[in-house]
């Protein structure tokens, strides 16, 4: 392997004069647009395949048989806590790291109002306590604000995962006292808290754009303490490495974001890139997918199994499918259910979920990686 250190390009930072590296994916267009193969879940699958990894546990290679040498003979769900929509891919931004594969030409896959409904039912049956919403830009499905009035009129604590840039646009600035009003939570994707880390992966312009979102959000409460106004960012990498130390992080950014730009947040999450959709084309392009695929090898953690957010998360599709995670969702690898064809969500039924095995591939190792990855964060400490 090289040293990662030694692949990094310099840059300044203005501002504080701050010197840097930056080394990591810079924005673009679809794979779909591109009609690049890897908008193929099955070629993306084929070229992680290809990579030789006689390391890890069993150095096989092999996800499960790694989880099964670690003593967890099956995978199963434990607990549903939480249920995900992925609202549509339709999104303002074309992140270089993004694994929706989400931008402004994805119009047409998003949620309709009948498929909105049948989530809604299922959650009724669900028990879960959390409704989590993604996309793309979930704000951009034309059902988000009815979704969550009537889930939020249930009792469930929502999430809605924010890109920050969408708060900025005329036509949605009212969803920050919106959001307060309901005592939805805000999970925001800022890379890093200077700019060039963040414009380099979102594009220019993204940082001050992220900013002014995160003082909207202020204004109206979020970032104080408050359960009912929690804000919280998310960060990954740019480049081919490992989150940090979540924690030291956090106390990091909240000194750097308050000191240079008077923003304050609750918590920071830290999430490790999954080697597939647009940021694996970046990883085919600088020739690092062996190296970051030994890196999550070596970096494989067993005590974060019992964590995965597969084991708790219901991921379903905008087309209504169902799934064990977003990463799975975007491979279109659906759940297999116990002596059943693959299910729509209007048939949810939680005993068949309890009972079905949880499905598995090498992208799975991002989440096995160091202090391990949900979209909860670290899974350990």
């Amino acid at each position: 392997m090289s040293n990662a250190a030694d692949d990094m390009i310099p840059l300044t930072l203005a501002g504080d004069g701050a010197s840097v590296n930056i080394e990591g994916p810079r924005t673009t267009t679809s794979l779909r647009f591109r009609r690049s193969p890897l908008a193929s879940p099955e070629e993306q699958i084929r070229q992680l395949e290809a990579v030789d990894l006689a390391v890890g546990p069993t150095q096989s290679g092999n996800f499960f048989a790694d989880v099964s040498h670690s003593g967890w003979p099956t995978l199963k769900p434990a607990q549903l806590d939480i249920f995900q929509i992925n609202l549509g891919k339709l999104c303002n931004m074309t992140c270089r790291h993004c694994h929706v594969d989400s931008g402004p030409d994805r119009t047409k896959e998003n949620m309709d109002r009948a498929t909105v409904d049948a989530c809604i039912e299922a959650i009724e049956k669900s028990g879960a306590h959390t409704v989590d919403l993604t996309g793309g830009a979930p704000e951009l499905n034309p059902n988000f604000e009815y979704l969550v009035d009537r889930v939020t009129q249930m009792g469930k604590h929502v999430i809605d995962r924010c890109n920050l840039t969408i708060l900025t646009v005329r036509r949605y600035q009212h969803l920050p006292a919106w959001f307060a009003k309901r005592g939805v939570e805000v999970v925001c994707s800022l890379p890093h808290y200077r700019k060039l880390g963040t414009d380099a992966q979102r594009g220019d312009g993204t940082y001050e754009k992220s900013l002014k979102a995160l003082k909207m959000l202020n204004e109206v409460g979020y970032g104080q303490g408050d359960p009912r106004r929690k804000l919280t960012l998310v960060t990954n990498p740019v480049g081919a490495f490992l989150a940090g130390n979540q924690a030291s992080l956090e106390t990091e950014w909240k000194d750097a974001l308050k000191k240079n730009h008077d923003v304050s947040f609750d918590t920071l999450i830290a999430l490790n890139n999954m080697p597939m959709s647009r940021y694996l084309e970046w990883l085919l392009e600088k020739g690092k997918l062996d190296e970051y695929m030994h890196r999550l090898l070596d970096a494989f953690n067993p005590s974060t199994i019992a964590g995965l957010m597969c084991r708790n998360t219901l991921s379903v599709s905008w087309d209504g499918k169902m799934y064990d995670c977003d990463f799975n969702q975007q491979l279109e690898m659906e759940i297999d259910f116990p002596g059943e064809e693959r299910l729509h969500v209007r048939d949810f039924d939680l005993d068949k979920w309890l009972q079905h095995n949880i499905r598995t591939e090498r992208h799975c190792y991002g989440c096995t990686a160091g202090a391990g990855s949900s979209c909860g964060g670290a899974i350990t400490e």
